[in-house]
C-alpha cells in the first residue's frame, strides 16, 4: 500500500523559506514520476513541481528560480525547499507520485496524472 506523508509546512513571513518533505512507503521514489501540487482557499488545486524518475525536473512559472523539487532515493523521500516565498503561495501542499514511470510532458500538470496522494501540509506566508 502505497502512502505519501508530508511534512515541514508552517507559517512564515514574506521572503522566508521552508523545506517540505514527503516520506514514501510501499513505494519506490527511484523508478516514478513524483511532484508537488498546492491549493488555496477557494482555488483550485495546481502543480507546483514535479522530479522525473531520469532525474530531470519540471517547474510551473510562478515557482520557477524560488523552488527547488529534489529527492533521496536511498531514504525514499521527496523534498521541496521554497524560497522567497510570498503571501500567495500560502496553501494545503500535497505531495503526488504516480504509477507511469515517467512524467508526460503534455500532462505532469494535471491532477489526474498521479495516482496516489498525502493528506497535505500547510503553508502561510504573512506580509
Amino acid at each position: 500500500q502505497v502512502q505519501l506523508m508530508e511534512s515541514g509546512g508552517g507559517s512564515v513571513q514574506a521572503g522566508g523559506s521552508l523545506r517540505l518533505s514527503c516520506e514514501a512507503s510501499g513505494y519506490t521514489t527511484v523508478h516514478y514520476c513524483m511532484g508537488w501540487f498546492r491549493q488555496a482557499p477557494g482555488k483550485e488545486r495546481e502543480a507546483v513541481a514535479a522530479l522525473d524518475s531520469d532525474g530531470s525536473t519540471l517547474y510551473e512559472d510562478f515557482v520557477m528560480g524560488r523552488f527547488t523539487i529534489s529527492k533521496d532515493d536511498m531514504q525514499n523521500i521527496l523534498y521541496l525547499q521554497m524560497n522567497s516565498l510570498e503571501p500567495e503561495d500560502s496553501a494545503t501542499y500535497y505531495c503526488v507520485a504516480d504509477s507511469h514511470g515517467y512524467c508526460d510532458r503534455g500532462s505532469w500538470y494535471r491532477v489526474d496524472h498521479f495516482d496516489y496522494w498525502g493528506q497535505g501540509t500547510q503553508v502561510s506566508v504573512s506580509a
